[in-house]
């Protein structure tokens, strides 16, 4: 028996409606927030992603040379793709520019718990402002969209790259060096970031200070330790979250995230009820127009992991109970079918979902059929009640029935659906 590929899977349908209906309360939290929704190729030229998408991404990229022999990659991430397409197709709108975007990603990591070769984003970018209020607007729709799962259980930390990068600088970690060393920091590799950094000349007491800061954790108290520029705009952040009712943030200088194109506020969200892997959701600010042939513009922006994210409210408890259709058609006996048929196309003209049993089975196995597809009423259509030009209407919860015209049972049923 051939199988899904190791890393994927198939969505079998309780499970596809369940996902449908958590998509749709992140695109009714994107459009509360005035985002607008593109889609961008699964493929794209391999050079997007090798560009600034950091080592992490790069050696688990799925990349290939096509029949034209064009190195070509599928997406890891879909930040690079959606400012490739603003360069390629917007770069002249009125700023700022809201985007949000939901699709498969793919990475050749090993498959776990919420982890998958092929995985689903939802996410979002601001396009063309680097202010306190832009970074605030993103980490409260983000905390929104987690809020919208019902998660109860979950933290948002905020960080700021630049604070790490100009440490590093500093500290005489070469720049083509630094992306290496701030992912040994972002998965808190200290063991192998030490003899990396003492490679390179960095004393020990700098590499000592280095790991200090990346355990600068705490409430805002902590701001007044972070130095200069960052400290004074992260204060600003954390003033117009408070003021968009988003006031339980922790400040954590170790948040570095994965992708190497971010340069100043970082944060991720974590569902502890995920245990080891909890993070659900990350993003920062930074600038990548310009290596894709536009003007350099700022933007902040972050991805749902969309996966992660259901498999942690399914962990808090949450159930998904399928709706199942409105009304289930069925004939007592064989000469009724074309009336059945005739009965299942008005309720679904009146935009009643309803389906109608096309396998002739007998009353009892019709009915146990019926309550399989979670049916809320049966629609019996039998000689003797037609000759009135009635149908019996049953209640599949409570195994009331009764008598309703055929030209009734639209209005009867739409005003017993909700």
């Amino acid at each position: 028996m051939i199988q899904c590929p190791r890393g994927t899977r198939d969505f079998l349908p309780d499970e596809m409606e369940k996902r449908r209906f958590y998509e749709g309360r992140l695109r009714s939290v994107a459009g509360n927030f005035g985002f607008r929704e593109i889609e961008t190729p699964i493929f794209e030229d391999a050079e997007l992603f090798i560009l600034r998408s950091g080592p992490n991404v790069l050696k688990e990229l799925y990349a290939f040379k096509d029949k034209g022999g064009r190195d070509i990659a599928l997406r890891p991430e879909m930040t690079a793709p959606a400012i490739r397409m603003f360069v390629n197709g917007m770069a002249n709108e009125p700023k700022p520019i809201k985007i949000f975007y939901f699709g498969q990603c793919f990475r050749y990591e090993r498959p776990q718990s919420g982890r998958y070769r092929e995985f689903f984003q939802f996410g979002a970018e601001l396009i063309g402002s680097y202010t306190p209020e832009t970074d605030a607007e993103v980490i409260s729709m983000a905390a929104a969209m987690i809020k919208s799962f019902g998660l109860k259980n979950y933290k948002i930390r905020i960080g700021h790259i630049g604070v790490l990068r100009q440490r590093i600088a500093e500290i005489g970690v070469p720049k083509e060096n630094t992306a290496e060393v701030l992912q040994k920091l972002d998965k808190k590799l200290y063991e192998e970031a030490r003899p990396l950094l003492e490679g390179m000349g960095v004393a020990a007491e700098d590499i000592d200070s280095l790991f200090e800061l990346t355990e600068t954790v705490g409430g805002t108290e902590v701001l007044s330790k972070v130095p200069g520029e960052a400290g004074d705009y992260l204060r600003e952040v954390v003033s117009f979250l408070s003021a968009y009712g988003v006031d339980d943030v922790e400040i954590d200088l170790g948040v570095v995230r994965g992708l190497d194109y971010y340069t100043g506020m970082v944060f991720e969200a974590e569902a502890p009820a995920l245990g080891a892997e909890k993070q659900i959701c990350g993003g920062g600010s930074y600038t990548l127009s310009e290596l894709f042939g536009g003007e350099k513009v700022f933007s902040t922006g972050f991805a749902v992991g969309f996966d992660r994210i259901l498999l942690a409210a399914e962990k808090e408890g949450q159930a998904y109970e399928p709706k199942g259709i409105d009304a289930y058609v069925l004939s007592v006996t064989d000469d009724m079918r074309l009336k059945s048929a005739e009965i299942v196309a008005s309720l679904r003209s009146a935009g009643i979902s309803a389906d109608i049993d096309i396998m002739g089975r007998k009353m009892a196995k019709a009915l146990k059929y019926a309550s399989a597809a979670r049916a809320k009423y049966a629609v019996i259509v039998g000689a003797k009640e037609m000759e009135t030009g009635s149908v019996t209407l049953r209640d599949m919860s409570s195994g009331e029935q009764k008598l309703v015209k055929a030209e009734d049972l639209p209005s009867e049923i739409a005003g017993n659906r909700f």
